[in-house]
């Protein structure tokens, strides 16, 4: 059976912030730290090679680096550097992001986004643990080698069946993001072992991410999700979700009091804790946890929740 592990999302305004959260969570026993790249903002593989020379064990991972303005061959330099600071730390996860985003920031069409990640992680796993890739496709070209194969997992973000599937035929791992733990179970898990079992080979990770409130004041929880989390309701991909999931009013553009209690743990610090051993339970091989701060002390919150994770981290 694969390793559980509990994993942070250590996002923050600024580096110095991030490379603490990370600091934190080491010392607490969470196993892994995770980041992600939007827009103009911070990027995380550049956060994480300052990280690997300030931190010992802890894993990291991205979730996601967004395909489309970056080339595999590109992605494979950084990943490069990483390996060298932190071998066997390091998960990379790849994903092509929205089309809204992509078209008002970049301008891309995102016309075929499953056949640009498709071909993205066939060209970043081919260089990185062959050592060599030779690929002409629709979306990429690529021809390049590296001096030595790399040791990095290639994982890649998924919401629907299909991508799921994908990631089952073709990476090393799938990564949800604000997903309910019975979609996941029901929906995710057996799209991605159909897409191993066609492709003959064993089933990857599932990395889930998991929206943590530790909170029992159902007022606060809904007014610190609505307000940290506002944008996935607004967004095509995430709404297909929900509906999938049995929540149809996403298309309504806001969260729901149901879609916060299907997808959102929270409770007193033993609640949550519960649940998030429940959500294992069902198959998940990781929790990827982002802190909902809903007190009136958001440091004080972030404190409680690391502990939190730590615990559950060191019962497993």
């Amino acid at each position: 059976m694969p390793t559980k592990r509990i994993g942070l999302h250590a996002g923050a305004p600024t580096a110095d912030a991030s490379l603490d959260l990370m600091r934190q969570a080491e010392a607490a026993g969470v196993h892994a730290a995770w980041l992600t790249t939007g827009g103009a903002g911070l990027d995380a593989l550049t956060i994480f090679a300052a990280a690997a020379v300030q931190t010992d064990n802890i894993l990291f991972g991205t979730s996601i680096v967004p395909t489309y303005p970056r080339h595999p061959i590109v992605a494979a330099q950084q990943v490069q550097v990483l390996a060298q600071l932190a071998p066997d730390r390091l998960r990379l996860g790849l994903g092509p992001s929205h089309r809204p985003t992509m078209r008002a920031m970049f301008g891309y069409n995102l016309h075929a986004p499953l056949t640009n990640l498709r071909e993205y992680l066939q060209i970043l796993r081919a260089l990185l643990h062959d050592g060599t890739v030779a690929f002409d496709g629709q979306e990429y070209t690529a021809h390049a080698s590296i001096p030595h194969p790399v040791n990095v997992p290639v994982m890649a973000s998924a919401l629907q069946e299909g991508s799921f599937e994908l990631c089952g035929a073709l990476a090393d791992g799938a990564i949800s993001w604000v997903s309910p733990a019975v979609y996941l179970r029901d929906k995710a898990l057996p799209a991605l072992r159909r897409g191993s079992d066609q492709a003959g080979r064993a089933t990857p990770p599932l990395i889930a991410h998991a929206p943590v409130c530790i909170s029992d004041n159902p007022d606060a929880t809904r007014l610190a999700v609505q307000q940290q989390l506002s944008n996935y309701p607004r967004l095509p991909y995430y709404q297909r979700m929900w509906a999938a999931a049995g929540y149809p009013e996403a298309a309504e553009e806001t969260w729901s009091d149901a879609m916060i209690a299907a997808t959102v743990l929270t409770g007193d610090a033993d609640t949550v804790g519960e649940k998030m051993t429940a959500m294992l339970d069902m198959g998940m091989t990781e929790l990827l946890v982002t802190p909902v701060l809903a007190g009136n002390d958001p440091a004080a919150d972030m404190e409680r929740t690391i502990t939190l994770l730590g615990q559950v981290a060191q019962s497993l």
